[in-house]
């Protein structure tokens, strides 16, 4: 394996922004770059000057000081045809910014040069060179990106290699090969690659976009061509598909292909935690699939999986989790064996030997319980519950003898929600009725009064989160819901599930439960006080 460093540009501000869905504001910008900054990449491609206000701002507010590891890079487009480099507004605008290192966004295929610049093709070298040159003199260091590289090298690889050697004979610091379009493949990417490699003597990097589903088995193999940097974002977040992306590359550069890469000392170990700050900030749930990264990247379902794991992680598991930040995790489903079960029940602090009789009630249960459509996988709550239920160990709390819910809608205020709940415990019988925004709202409004009742502890319980999945959609209005409820107390956060063909008896069941795993949790931590 290799020693050799591999540098990092981190486009997430850049490309990343420019992905569906995915919209920074100037603090998100600020935030994520201290971030990159912390855990040691080399660039941070902050923005598009002078077109977008928004990064102008960002290169104003957040000047090159503000970080100890990373360069900050401003990107641009070469000078305009027929304009002199001190007239042209987009040259202006990166020495404006302060950047160190700009980023020249040039023509390599002459197809782009005709079709979209209406430039000649002698004319589109000379805008790369004098952008190039004007740049250079003035202090910054300057990246050529060499855009739709692939494309224009298969098209006419003789034009698209003068447009680099332009910018060589000019004193760029290294150039880009970009594969814009995303539509090469690595084999035909290597080869391109090599011979690039044999012509230009400055260093490389690449910028791949996923459009083909290659983007990092594209950036890994021009690596292993001889690139120097790897361009990417935090998730794979950019234009169309997306961009490389860096939460894959850099564990595979340091850990399976033995590359040093970022200036912090363990910043592998982060990867999972920054893929996760930036999915939040970009108002975007955790990449579920993503690979060392995602939530499912170390989950095991499947009960022989789950009993080789146990036994030794190496038999399913590729890396150790930890590596990357990450965690291993056991699901429970119809798929599961005992050693899921027992492993599962141990996390929930349930301790049913594998092979007992209320270890096998468990699993028989959890698999006809599912072929109804309730899920464990992810409602730890819930499968506490029934496996104290089996053990004949769940507290008695209170008994539900009715609930009733009110719909109106009118002209003048529109829908409004009652909710009607009778609860008896230790024999004394409470009734509640509640508003809400809806009928789950109130229906969770009238429960929490009535218990608030008997339990202090109730008093700091609320929802944080509410789901509803339409099992079998195909059946129309038949379909049968399946309700998600996360709840916390201030310190700790459960999550139950209810199904049922009424999507209102789904929620109670839920709510249900989820009062009830909080009381227990509650009983539990005072015994272990």
């Amino acid at each position: 394996m290799s020693s050799k460093r591999i540098e990092i540009l981190d486009t997430t501000l850049r490309d990343g922004s420019q992905g569906r869905d995915v919209s920074f504001s100037l603090e998100d910008k600020k935030k994520i770059a201290r971030r990159l900054d912390e855990i040691g990449v080399d660039y941070i491609e902050a923005g598009w000057v002078p077109s977008n206000p928004k990064d102008s701002k960002f290169f104003a507010e957040f000047p090159q000081d503000e970080l100890e590891n990373a360069q900050l890079v401003a990107l641009s487009s070469t000078r305009r045809a027929n304009t002199a480099p001190e007239e042209d507004r987009n040259l202006q605008a990166l020495l404006d910014s302060g950047a160190p290192v700009v980023g020249l966004v040039g023509k390599s295929w002459k197809f782009h040069v005709e079709a979209v610049l209406g430039a000649s093709l002698d004319e589109n070298l000379n805008m790369i060179s004098d952008s190039v040159s004007y740049l250079k003199e003035r202090g910054r260091k300057v990246t050529y990106e060499a855009e739709h590289y692939f494309d224009g090298f298969k098209d006419d690889s003789e034009y698209t290699l003068q447009t680099l050697r332009a910018a060589v004979d000019a004193g760029v610091d290294n150039i880009c090969l970009c594969d814009t379009n995303g539509g090469t493949l690595p084999g035909e990417l290597r080869e391109i690659v090599r011979r690039t490699r044999e012509e230009i003597d400055v260093p490389l990097s690449i910028h791949a976009h996923d459009d083909s589903g290659v983007a990092v088995a594209n950036s890994l193999a021009a690596v292993e061509e001889g690139v120097d940097i790897v361009q990417g974002t935090v998730n794979g977040y950019g234009e169309r598909i997306g961009n490389a992306n860096l939460c894959a590359i850099i564990p595979n550069l340091v850990l399976k292909m033995g590359y040093d890469c970022l200036k912090s000392e363990g910043s592998v170990e982060e990867m999972t935690s920054l893929s996760r700050y930036v999915s939040e900030i970009a108002n975007k749930g955790p990449e579920k699939r993503s690979p060392y990264v995602g939530v499912n990247a170390f989950s095991h379902k499947a009960g022989l999986h789950v009993d080789a794991v146990l036994k030794h992680p190496g038999t399913f598991e590729h890396i150790d989790p930890e590596t990357v930040g990450n965690e291993r995790k056991f699901l429970v489903s119809e798929l599961s064996g005992g050693s899921t079960i027992e492993k599962k029940l141990k996390n929930v602090g349930v301790d049913l030997s594998e092979g007992s009789e209320a270890h096998r009630e468990v699993l028989e249960t959890i698999k006809e319980l599912e072929e109804d459509g309730y899920q464990f996988e992810h409602a730890d709550a819930s499968f506490a519950l029934l496996a104290k239920r089996v053990q004949g160990e769940l507290p008695h709390y209170f008994d539900v003898l009715e609930y009733q819910i009110i719909t109106n809608r009118t002209d003048s205020s529109g829908p409004t929600a009652k909710a009607s709940v009778k609860l008896r415990v230790d024999g004394k019988i409470m009734d509640a009725i509640e508003d809400g925004h809806g009928p789950v709202d109130a229906l969770d409004n009238a429960f929490h009064r009535n218990l608030n009742s008997f339990y202090s502890a109730i008093e700091n319980m609320r929802l944080t989160n509410y789901k509803v999945r339409i099992l079998e959609s195909y059946r129309g209005t038949a379909a049968v819901p399946r309700v998600t409820i996360e709840m916390t107390d201030g310190e700790n956060n459960w999550t139950t599930v209810g199904v049922s063909a009424d999507v209102i008896e789904a929620s109670w069941e839920a709510l249900r439960d989820g009062y009830i795993y909080g009381l227990l949790q509650r009983d539990t931590q005072n015994l272990n006080v």
